[in-house]
């Protein structure tokens, strides 16, 4: 036992040989917390003697059950005997089938996804009278998926109903549950509701704490009310829980996520044991410090402040970009060099829209990559609908392009008909950008989308995008021709990819060699959402945010921002963001950038390097603009 433990530090040996009662494990970005649980576990069979079928592992994804289940095989803790590991949705819906017809729930019941449950609240809407193309589904989803992760009852809501929208959601959610019993069914909110109806019932609840009698709960930061009232029925009498959780990381509120379970685990059990892991084992000390200098801001829950085994490392590049191009250049080119000096580069943005600069610059440069927790660019759906009615204003015959119009609806249809109609053929040759802002205005492209829903809000982001891109054609056909070359190209790219392009919510859990976090501006990281709501909360959540995304970094990480970006088709100036000034000074290095580039602007051209038809020129190794070979005349007059 004594070489079992040797590999473990002091922090994480104390937390892994603690003995009976609560204990709240408190650990940093890359402290080892999966390694602690796995021990934890190996520990108390081996060790105490705590039969395997006796212990519950908890966790959100299957991918972290399935390691840690390995890794307690590995340390020979009998990890196919365990009682349970897995999900909380996993452990919910094993405990339905055994127990659910104590709470009406039968014996065969079905699952319903995501997609089913929109499809039967499709049926309510339709049923009620109310267009699921007005009023979106998934709003009203969100709405009642909020209320049953806070285990408000329909009969609570109902009571609390004080305005004509609340009353209206309570009329749906009783519609909309009484499709899933007809069906037999229960959404994904309702395993884990009915779970704890469950184990409310004293019986029930005893024969479970019978069998699991020690329980372990991953990302404890990440629960719902629900999830924390489970694990607290769980735990029962004895008490003998393990969690393990940083308020730091919690970046999930949108989906329920309530960090403060953290807070309330102490509250719940006065007599907790406490456990901080401040050692990392991924970053170095430089990026750690960076990200603390920005999360010791939040002021609503604890930080630690980590140290590191891999010493000061290099400082943090900090990047000034022009726009957003300069700053996709910079980005995709050190990130070239970088994934071919030492090993896997991630890119990472506040939103999807930001993917599309830095795949058309490294599709440009034919550099393959990884596109992760979302479709390419052109590939979304509100993107191609947008894309059609470009194509048939260029060509009224393209008959695909009429098909996916006339599937938006045949009203929408007719009324661009009428515009396309009155358009002469010099006005269809105006710049793209403001013939596609006309077709949104005209055929109301906008109202499919509510921005309340958090989809709907990404789509429109996602249209703002197309429209700043599409501005900067000179044509329709051009720019229709850009689009289309781009989207062929996607499959040369698919291998071989060392470099990954993701949002920071996809990107938790997961580390990089090197980290690029980019589009650090007021509006969009923060977002303007957070800002729009004046709430303190929405604030220090975009800063865990940022956190997460810096401590993905294990060698280097670069910040980068651009002064001024294409927005709803316009050039507008950007301010830095706020998290930028909170980082410590000593810790940036500024590397290239707008001030740079001035400062050669007065200097020989180096090199005239070709791309195709188009050419870049390049003043002493820094890309500064790019040129047709109509402007070359103005170029020898540098």
């Amino acid at each position: 036992m004594d070489d079992f433990l040797k590999g473990l530090n002091e922090e994480q040996r104390e937390a892994v040989t603690y003995g009976k009662g609560p204990l709240l494990i408190l650990a940093g970005a890359g402290s080892g917390k999966t390694r602690v649980l796995t021990y934890r576990t190996t520990y108390l069979i081996k060790k105490m003697g705590i039969g395997p079928e006796k212990v519950a592992l908890l966790t959100f994804t299957n991918k972290a059950a399935e390691e840690m289940r390995q890794r307690v095989k590995n340390l020979g803790g009998e990890a196919g005997s365990l009682g349970f590991a897995g999900t909380f949705h996993t452990f919910c819906a094993k405990l339905l089938r055994e127990y659910g017809q104590n709470v009406a729930v039968m014996p065969n019941y079905v699952i319903f996804d995501s997609d089913d449950s929109e499809a039967v609240m499709k049926k309510v809407l339709k049923e009620m009278g109310i267009d699921p193309k007005e009023s979106k589904p998934g709003m009203f989803l969100a709405v009642i998926s909020r209320m049953k992760n806070d285990l408000v009852s329909v009969t609570e809501a109902e009571t609390k109903a004080s305005d004509y929208f609340r009353r209206l959601v309570v009329k749906i959610w009783k519609a909309y549950q009484d499709k899933l019993k007809k069906n037999n069914a229960v959404d994904f909110d309702d395993l884990v509701v009915k779970a704890v109806e469950l184990l409310k019932i004293n019986r029930i609840r005893e024969e479970i704490n019978e069998k699991l009698e020690w329980i372990l709960v991953d990302e404890y930061q990440d629960t719902n009310r629900a999830q924390f009232e489970i694990t607290r029925l769980l735990a029962g009498k004895k008490q003998n829980i393990t969690a393990v959780g940083d308020a730091a990381q919690a970046i999930y509120s949108f989906r329920g996520a309530d960090y403060r379970n953290l807070v309330l685990f102490k509250t719940e059990y006065p007599k907790a044991a406490m456990v901080n892991l401040p050692m990392n084992y991924r970053s170095t000390q430089n990026i750690l410090d960076t990200a603390y200098g920005v999360i010791s801001h939040n002021t609503t829950h604890p930080t630690l402040h980590l140290e590191t085994v891999e010493g000061s490392g290099e400082m943090v590049n900090f990047f000034e970009a022009g726009d957003e191009r300069d700053e996709a250049k910079y980005i995709v080119e050190q990130g070239r060099k970088t994934a071919e000096e030492d090993g896997a580069v991630a890119i990472l943005y506040r939103t999807n829209a930001q993917s599309r600069a830095f795949e058309d610059e490294l599709m440009r440069r034919d550099i393959p990559y990884k596109l992760v927790g979302g479709l390419r660019f052109y590939n979304r759906a509100e993107i191609k609908d947008l894309v059609a009615y470009l194509r048939v204003l260029n060509n009224p015959k393209e008959e695909i392009s009429r098909i996916r119009i006339e599937k938006l609806g045949k009203r929408r249809a007719e009324v661009f008909d009428k515009w396309l109609e009155q358009k002469t053929d010099d006005e269809k040759q105006e710049n793209p950008g403001r013939l596609l802002e006309e077709i949104i205005n005209v055929v109301g492209f906008l109202e499919r989308f509510d921005e309340r829903d958090e989809d709907d809000a990404a789509r429109i982001e996602n249209i703002n995008e197309l429209l700043a891109v599409a501005s900067d054609y000179k044509s329709v056909e051009k720019f229709l021709e850009s689009a289309a070359l781009s989207e062929s190209e996607i499959k040369q790219h698919k291998s071989n990819a060392k470099i990954t392009l993701m949002t920071v919510h996809a990107a938790k859990g997961l580390e990089f060699e090197n980290v690029f976090v980019v589009g650090l501006e007021e509006g969009l990281f923060p977002h303007s959402r957070s800002m729009l709501s004046g709430e303190k909360e929405e604030i220090e959540e975009e800063r865990r945010l940022i956190y997460v995304a810096m401590t993905r970094a294990k060698r280097r990480l670069t910040l980068s921002w651009a002064r001024n970006r294409l927005v709803f088709g316009g050039r507008h100036s950007s301010i830095p963001s706020r998290f930028l000034s909170e980082v410590p000074e000593r810790l940036l290095k500024k590397v290239g950038g707008v001030q740079e580039v001035e400062r050669k602007m007065s200097k020989p051209l180096a090199e005239i390097d070709e791309f195709g038809e188009k050419k870049r020129i390049i003043v002493q190794d820094w890309e500064i603009a790019e040129a047709t070979k109509d402007d070359f005349a103005e170029i020898d007059n540098w």
